[in-house]
């Protein structure tokens, strides 16, 4: 069981995961502590944060479908040069960052992940550079440059049918510590 939450006090981690279905939050914030994290759907696929362990209230047939596609999921692993998201399912994911896009971008892009293949989902250094203390418009966003979306198998946005992750199926809110 990997499931370990800290007190909101407790700044030994280093982010949190907060698994979505559509516009449902499923299960607690998941604390990581340990360098890498494994987050997949059926055990044994490793050690990490099990979603299929997660109760879900959710009888859409499209989110059982793609709950069952996540498979040996992803693993999100802190580097020296920032996070990095390895997909290690059998289907595409989608992510979004504001350290994967150019600074000046009105828009996010959202960035299709194919099986295999991994990416730089967050740049410590450059997440800092996008904070503006005085910027009161920036200071009131909920969502901050220190937020990854991940969604597996469908995408959002400009590209998309569905404009908004809270439309896609299954997904990840990944928010690092800036501290």
């Amino acid at each position: 069981d990997s499931q370990v939450l800290q007190e909101p006090g407790d700044r030994s981690h280093w982010c949190v995961v907060a698994y979505w279905e559509e516009k449902t939050r499923v299960g607690r914030l998941y604390s990581v502590q340990e360098p890498s994290l494994d987050i997949f759907y059926d055990l044994p696929q490793g050690n990490g944060f099990c979603l299929g362990q997660l109760n879900s209230d959710n009888k859409s047939q499209l989110v059982q479908k793609v709950r069952s596609k996540i498979g040996y999921g992803i693993q999100l692993t802190k580097e020296a040069d920032g996070v990095w998201v390895y997909n290690r399912s059998s289907y595409p994911i989608f992510i979004k960052s504001a350290t994967l896009d150019n600074p000046d971008s009105r828009t996010l892009l959202v960035h299709k992940v194919f099986p295999g293949f991994s990416i730089k989902a967050f740049d410590y250094e450059k997440a800092y550079s996008l904070q503006r203390p005085n910027d009161h418009e920036f200071m009131q966003q909920p969502w901050t440059g220190f937020t990854v979306q991940i969604s597996f198998v469908k995408g959002w946005g400009q590209c998309y049918t569905r404009q908004f992750i809270s439309s896609c199926p299954c997904w990840l809110e990944v928010i690092f510590n800036n501290r």
